[in-house]
C-alpha cells in the first residue's frame, strides 16, 4: 500500500516569487512558504501554471524549490512540477527535484505540436526514470496544453509504478471518477489519487471523488478552501457549496483585472499579509491603475468570506 494519505487536502499551487527588478525573490519563495505552513495546507505544487514555470530558466526553478524545500521538508507534501519544453530540460528538473527531497514530481505533456501517445508517454517516463525513487503526477490540463489526457494514454502510463496521480484540470468532473477507475483497477484502492483541478469546482471535484486539490487560488484565500474541505469530510455539503460560491464570486472578480490573475493576488496577498512577492513575468499583464478598485473589492470580499466561517 502506497501512503496516499499526504496527497488528501489543500495544496496550493505555488506562486512565483520576484524582486523588483524581476529576477527570482528566494526571500520571498521562503516567506510564501512559511505563511502557507501557518495556514494548515496539506501540502504545496512548486513551478506549475502559478508558478509562471514556463516564463522560467531551468536555474531559476531549481533556486525556487530549493527554497521552498529549506523552509517545508517535513512540514509539508512538496510537488515539484518538472516539466519543459524539451524532454532534456525536464529531465534535468526531474533529477534534480528528487536530489532535493520532494514527495513527487509532476508534469503537463509536451505543449505546441501535438504529439502522438507513445511520444508524450516516453516523455514522461524518461522524466520519471531520471527519479527512479520519486511518485509521480500526471498533470491533465488539456486547455492550455493542448493536449488531453485520454484513457489509452493513463492506461500505459500506469504501466509505470511510479505513477501513482493525476492532476486533473479538465473541466468535466466526470473525468475525475474515469481516471480514479482507472488508477483503482491498476493499482487497488487506496493506491492511487485524482486531484481536482478547476478551483471553481473544488467542491464538485471533491463529491465525485476527488482526493484532494491543487489550486491557483488557494494560497491567497486559503481558509476557504481548508473550510470547504472539512465541511466535504464531514459530509456538510450545503455549508461547502455555500463557501465555493463565495469563493467562486472572488475569483471572477480577480479576473477583471487587466492585469493577470496572479498579479492580482499577489498583490492582494502584500496588502493582507505583507508578502513582498512581486508582480508576473512578461508577456503576462502587470497591474495597472485603473485595477486599484478590482484589488481593493477582490481583497475584501475575501476578508468578509473570511469573516463569516
Amino acid at each position: 500500500m502506497k501512503d496516499i494519505t499526504k496527497y488528501q487536502g489543500v495544496i496550493p499551487a505555488f506562486y512565483a516569487c520576484y524582486d523588483a527588478e524581476g529576477n527570482i525573490s528566494t526571500e520571498g519563495v521562503r516567506a510564501l512558504t512559511r505563511h502557507l505552513i501557518a495556514k494548515g495546507v496539506k501540502g504545496v505544487y512548486v513551478g506549475g501554471s502559478s508558478g509562471e514555470c514556463i516564463y522560467q530558466h531551468v536555474d531559476e526553478r531549481k533556486a525556487v524549490l530549493e527554497a521552498v524545500m529549506s523552509e517545508a521538508k517535513g512540514k509539508l507534501t512538496v510537488i515539484a512540477h518538472v516539466g519543459c519544453n524539451n524532454t532534456a530540460d525536464s529531465v534535468e528538473l526531474a533529477r534534480h527535484a528528487e536530489s532535493v527531497g520532494v514527495d513527487a514530481i509532476a508534469s503537463i505533456p509536451p505543449i505546441y505540436f501535438h504529439l502522438p501517445e507513445y511520444a508524450i508517454a516516453k516523455y514522461w517516463n524518461e522524466m520519471s526514470a531520471a527519479a527512479p525513487n520519486t511518485e509521480f503526477v500526471i498533470y491533465n490540463i488539456p486547455q492550455l496544453a493542448g493536449t488531453g489526457l485520454t484513457m489509452s494514454l493513463l492506461r500505459e502510463m500506469l504501466k509505470n509504478p511510479n505513477v501513482v496521480a493525476v492532476k486533473n484540470s479538465s473541466m468535466p468532473t466526470q473525468d475525475i471518477q474515469m481516471f480514479k477507475d482507472a488508477g483503482i483497477a491498476a493499482r487497488g484502492e487506496g493506491n492511487f489519487v485524482v486531484f481536482n483541478g478547476p478551483d471553481e469546482q473544488f467542491v464538485s471535484g471533491r463529491v465525485i471523488g476527488a482526493d484532494g486539490g491543487i489550486g491557483g487560488t488557494y494560497a491567497v484565500m486559503p481558509e476557504l478552501y481548508l473550510a470547504m474541505n472539512e465541511h466535504i469530510n464531514k459530509g456538510e455539503i450545503e455549508a461547502a457549496r455555500a463557501i465555493q460560491y463565495d469563493a467562486d464570486r472572488i475569483i471572477y472578480k480577480m479576473c477583471e483585472a487587466h492585469g493577470n490573475l496572479y498579479a492580482v493576488q499577489k498583490e492582494i496577498l502584500r496588502r493582507m499579509c505583507g508578502l513582498e512577492l512581486g508582480g508576473v513575468r512578461e508577456p503576462m499583464p502587470s497591474l495597472i491603475p485603473e485595477d486599484e478598485p478590482i484589488v481593493a473589492e477582490a481583497q475584501a470580499m475575501i476578508e468578509a468570506a473570511i469573516a463569516k466561517l
